[in-house]
């Protein structure tokens, strides 16, 4: 009879996989069973998905697969996906099953947040995975095709309109005017008639960096072709507009890309837990409050900073390090020792704006700007593939190649 306990890991993300892997580090063969459950068989880099939708790259860059870095041996893995998590019975409910743990790690990642946006929901596209990221990159091409082979085109057709100037929207916006060149070669399109067009309700782009950051990042947009809205809430997206503003103004569009927010995924909400702004607010050994055996990480968790009141950015360099202080405190709890505090390391920030530019705020605050912020937001993507899957994934997916 097997009396090893169960861990049972939830997502496959940048906090679900690198905490499986970490376990595996860890933990003697016989010292657990570890369970990983995820939707597909792969991975996918998160943090890339800006550039899928935008056609940049292609998608089978940006993920993979979950046998070529997780040793099947050490860790069964599950494809399914998750219904609810019955805490009171330890049971965790899949579409396809069900499963018993004496650990849980809740890594299930982000959904969209439209904040109640008549509309938003219903009409426009989002970037959360490789299918729908895709699905972006594939309407978008769509467009151009039909302009070019309709009689009597819409011009509006054409334009691309990108709602929300944090980190995933103005990334994005960077990649696009990467791609719409490219497509307006291809079906001999003048690029005078794309427009993308960035909505924001704030007065600022990019709210985690400082005004000369934000005033270059803007400048290098503009001149590349990208015109800014800010100031502008968005009253209503309806099936080809937003509609802005406190005078209903109606701007159309071929494509409508919504970037502007995203919240933890609502099983944690079916499934009982206490919920703050989509998310859980964790206790500092990153354990859901009131549970001794339930760890939730990643875009599921607020880990508060108490220096400063108030979250550690949800960022997926903070994951990779909720999944290392979470991998510690199971084996802590395996071997009756005591638990760690999560401490993030912030190693800074960098934003791409394309290609061959970005900016960046990094270590003690040393900015970056242009290629130099380019190269480094390459060289963070990277470390993420190596940290999670190797060198091996780290040849045949990262982004090694000279600009």
């Amino acid at each position: 009879m097997n009396n090893k306990p169960k861990i049972v890991v939830l997502g496959a993300g940048y906090a679900g996989l690198m905490t499986a892997r970490r376990l595996t580090q860890t933990l003697a063969a016989e010292e657990a069973d570890i369970v990983l459950v995820n939707k597909h068989n792969y991975h996918y880099e998160t943090t890339w998905l800006h550039e899928v939708a935008a056609g940049t790259i292609n998608p089978n860059q940006a993920r993979f697969m979950l046998s070529d870095v997780v040793n099947p041996n050490r860790v069964r893995l599950v494809y399914d996906v998750v219904s609810e998590i019955k805490k009171d019975e330890k049971r965790v409910v899949l579409e396809n099953g069900e499963l018993t743990y004496d650990y849980l790690v809740i890594a299930l990642g982000f959904e969209t947040n439209t904040f109640g946006i008549k509309g938003m929901a219903e009409n426009a596209y989002s970037i959360v995975d490789i299918d729908s990221s895709r699905l972006i990159r594939d309407h978008i091409e769509y467009q151009f095709a039909k302009y070019k082979t309709e009689e009597n085109p819409d011009e509006d057709s054409l334009t691309i309109l990108v709602g929300g100037a944090g980190f995933t929207g103005i990334e994005f916006v960077g990649e696009l005017v990467e791609r719409v060149p490219q497509l307006c070669k291809k079906y001999d399109i003048e690029r005078s008639k794309v427009r993308i067009i960035n909505v924001e309700a704030a007065p600022s782009i990019l709210p985690m960096f400082d005004k000369d950051l934000v005033s270059y990042a803007m400048n290098s947009l503009e001149n590349r072709g990208v015109e800014f809205r800010l100031d502008a809430k968005i009253q209503e997206c309806t099936e080809d507009s937003f509609i802005i503003g406190e005078d209903n103004e109606e701007i159309k569009a071929g494509t409508i890309v919504w970037t502007g927010g995203v919240t933890g995924n609502s099983i944690l909400g079916k499934s009982g837990f206490e919920i703050t702004r989509g998310k859980v607010t964790v206790n500092g050994d990153m354990r859901a409050p009131g549970e001794e055996d339930i760890f939730i990480l990643g875009d599921c968790a607020w880990v508060m900073n108490e220096a400063e009141g108030r979250p550690f950015p949800p960022t997926a360099q903070a994951a990779l390090q909720h999944a290392k202080t979470c991998a510690n405190n199971i084996r802590a709890l395996l071997h009756n020792e005591p638990l760690e505090n999560f401490y993030f390391d912030d190693k800074g920030t960098v934003a791409s704006l394309g290609v061959t530019d970005g900016i960046g705020s990094i270590f003690n605050g040393t900015k970056l700007k242009g290629k130099s912020a380019a190269t480094m937001k390459k060289v963070v993507d990277n470390r993420s593939l190596f940290m999670l899957g190797g060198t091996k994934i780290l040849l045949k997916k990262g982004k090694i190649r000279p600009f």
